[in-house]
């Protein structure tokens, strides 16, 4: 091969290669182009959902520890606020529970809400809420009472000899639900569920003194003063001065004004609100419960009757 056949082939291998030209779109098509590119979106991956695994047995048993232990917090603090009538403050009430404040604002809170604890507004003080009183009275039924009372009944009766009476309101009357006998003879054999004026025995006249003046003008004008015996006290204004003696001295007295050879006495019987509930009292032959034999036995019925409230709740 001559040198210019060669010097050809080498400029032939060094020329640029020149790709193939590609087509232009128009404007209008390059425009539509850009919208159906930015219309087509990837799709979205698929997200795994997550499932809760069921709690194990100590998850479920740390649980159940917090439902007691709160619970046991709650009743805590209902018991010392009930046992606070003039109201208790927070720090006094975390103080005697021994929680931290928060804790114990919380739990009085809810309670609050509940409406078993009140809050006053101006004092901020705790206080025992309505429902609570409205549980335990339907809890404190005849049968209940009945049960509670007898054995301060035989208690009473043994000592003084006499027999024991335990009554509470009817109406406009009284009824006799628990008594005993005393050891002596010639006891009295009134039954169980008797009924009574209230105004001519000492059990009922315990009762209406604790009644507001309105209420017992409003009762004594609807029984209008019937007599049993010609002791009973029929003069409106001499009745509600020994009433208001009564509630001076917390002793009511029947002089044989139900049954002229009986003489009583009795005390009332308060619950847990304070509220008369009831009247506790003893009674015999006017010729073996004299007046001195009365006045010795003043203390035993008090002390009874002392008693007996408190196996309703009252002072608790």
């Amino acid at each position: 091969m001559s040198h210019n056949a060669v010097r050809q082939l080498i400029l032939w291998y060094r020329r640029p290669t020149r790709l193939p030209r590609v087509p232009t779109l128009p404007p209008r098509a390059k425009a539509a182009a850009k919208s159906n590119a930015r219309s087509v979106t990837p799709p979205r991956p698929k997200v795994p959902r997550l499932v809760h695994a069921a709690p194990s047995d100590d998850e479920a048993e740390d649980r159940q520890r917090v439902g007691i232990q709160s619970l046991g917090r709650a009743f805590g603090i209902l018991e010392a606020v009930a046992r606070h009538r003039e109201g208790i403050g927070l720090a006094d009430l975390s103080r005697l529970v021994g929680l931290h404040n928060s804790t114990t604002f919380h739990l009085a809170k809810t309670m609050v809400a509940l409406g078993y604890i009140r809050q006053e507004k101006d004092s901020k003080r705790y206080r025992i809420g309505r429902p609570l009183f409205a549980l335990a009275a339907s809890a404190l039924d005849e049968i209940e009472m009945v049960n509670l009372a007898t054995p301060v009944l035989e208690d009473l009766s043994r000592q003084t000899g006499e027999s024991s009476h335990f009554a509470v309101r009817m109406g406009d009357t009284i009824v006799v639900i628990a008594r005993t006998s005393g050891p002596g003879a010639f006891q009295l054999v009134d039954r169980v569920g008797v009924v009574r004026p209230a105004h001519c025995t000492a059990l009922g006249k315990a009762i209406l003194a604790s009644l507001q003046p309105d209420q017992l003008l409003r009762l004594l004008k609807r029984t209008g003063l019937k007599p049993s015996t010609e002791k009973s006290i029929t003069d409106m204004p001499m009745l509600l001065r020994e009433i208001e003696e009564i509630r001076r001295t917390g002793v009511a007295h029947d002089e044989g004004e139900f049954n002229m050879e009986v003489r009583c006495i009795a005390v009332p019987v308060h619950d847990f609100t304070g509220k008369v509930i009831g009247a506790i009292g003893v009674s015999g032959p006017v010729w073996r419960l004299t007046q001195q034999a009365i006045k010795s036995r003043v203390k035993i019925v008090q002390d009874a009757a002392g008693r007996l409230s408190g196996e309703f709740g009252a002072g608790k």
